[in-house]
């Protein structure tokens, strides 16, 4: 039986990213978020307007995608309530968020040069995508209370780094999905993958039939 219910959020379970960007005095910042979705060698992220992360990608266009492995939560945690924004807006403070200059050192991550954006990489993390913003617009354009507030970004992946311990057969190109255990964020909580539970027919579809031409692209440069 199912009832008529009003969530105060959706986060049906999406997997957690570290956003590494450049703050205006070029320090970086790094902010975790779970609104992503991947197609091709795009993704959007949707992240609130006032955000150090948004400013950031606003003026530089640029950021790198760390996903963090479930082994991560620890460091991760360490992020959830911090801000790059000085002052602290009060929507923040309202929800016990405070002021962290160096998140790197904050969280305990260590960091590694980019090869075609400015941000750096988090080196614990097994995947990095780095990224330039193609496009950007408000959510909720036509409510004139909302509008504003929350922003999406859609981004063009240009490099993808993975951990060897998570190739399927040392194929540089393939992920083992038996061995990549994403940090998932669910309504608040953190969980990760199980054991793969069916055979899907999908995976019928050799993955090269999804190629785009970003890939292509990405290949090039």
């Amino acid at each position: 039986m199912k009832i008529k219910s009003y969530p105060s959020i959706l986060y049906f379970g999406t997997p957690v990213v570290l956003i590494s960007s450049k703050n205006p005095n070029n320090s970086d910042n790094l902010a975790p978020a779970s609104s992503i979705f991947w197609l091709g060698w795009r993704c959007v992220i949707g992240l609130g307007a006032g955000s150090q992360t948004s400013q950031n990608l606003l003026r530089t266009g640029q950021c790198v995608l760390n996903l963090p492995s479930a082994d991560l939560v620890g460091s991760v945690n360490k992020l959830a309530k911090t801000t790059g924004r000085y002052p602290v807006p009060e929507a923040k403070i309202q929800k016990g968020y405070f002021f962290v200059e160096d998140k790197f050192e904050h969280a305990g991550f260590s960091s590694e040069f980019s090869e075609t954006v400015e941000p750096l990489r988090v080196k614990e993390c097994p995947v990095q995508l780095e990224a330039i913003v193609e496009s950007s617009y408000s959510l909720a354009a036509n409510d004139e209370i909302q509008k504003g507030k929350i922003l999406i970004f859609e981004l063009k992946i240009n490099r993808v780094y993975l951990d060897k311990d998570i190739l399927l057969n040392e194929n540089p190109d393939r992920v083992d999905p038996d061995k990549w255990k994403p940090l998932i964020m669910s309504f608040q909580e953190f969980y990760t993958l199980g054991e793969k539970i069916n055979y899907s027919t999908l995976a019928e579809i050799p993955e090269t039939l999804y190629n785009t031409p970003d890939r292509a692209m990405a290949m090039k440069s």
